[in-house]
């Protein structure tokens, strides 16, 4: 089984929305026995907050509900849960390292680093671009599925 967690700062925008893309994915390819799929974030600022409206009305405009998840934060011991974290941008991966106390066993990555690209995922909390942040997670769901096949 695969343990996956996605992660950004607040856990309401993009972190959710790559989570319930990939569970959606699996999904669709009948393999959600082989996934554990969750996100979070490294601040507390925003915990227990349900995820965005924007991000939820972008994923219902592409059939994919994420009722029910609240925010939560990365804690330490969550190192040991997962087999990889997966940064929406370079300061989730400065935040994650610190979080960890470093990355031994390689387990964090980026999200658009499986398609080839070292850019970050859009932030639609900044630029209240929801479509731009959902195709960046789109791509990287993907490309991480067809990495882990």
């Amino acid at each position: 089984m695969y343990k996956i967690m996605f992660v950004c700062h607040g856990n309401i925008c993009r972190s959710p929305m790559a989570e319930f893309v990939l569970k959606d994915i699996v999904k669709r390819q009948g393999r959600e026995k082989e996934f554990f799929i969750a996100s979070s974030a490294t601040s507390a600022e925003e915990i227990g907050n349900p995820v965005h409206r924007g991000t939820r009305e972008k994923l219902a405009q592409v059939g994919i509900s994420c009722e029910g998840k609240r925010s939560i934060k990365l804690r330490a011991d969550d190192y040991g849960n997962y087999d990889m974290f997966i940064g929406m941008d370079s300061y989730n991966i400065v935040n994650m390292l610190r979080i960890f106390g470093g990355d031994e066993q390689k387990k964090i990555h980026t999200m658009l680093e499986f398609a080839g690209s070292k850019r970050d995922v859009a932030d639609p909390w900044y630029t209240g671009d929801f479509d731009k942040t959902y195709e960046d997670i789109k791509v990287g769901c993907d490309a991480l599925i067809k990495f882990l096949n």
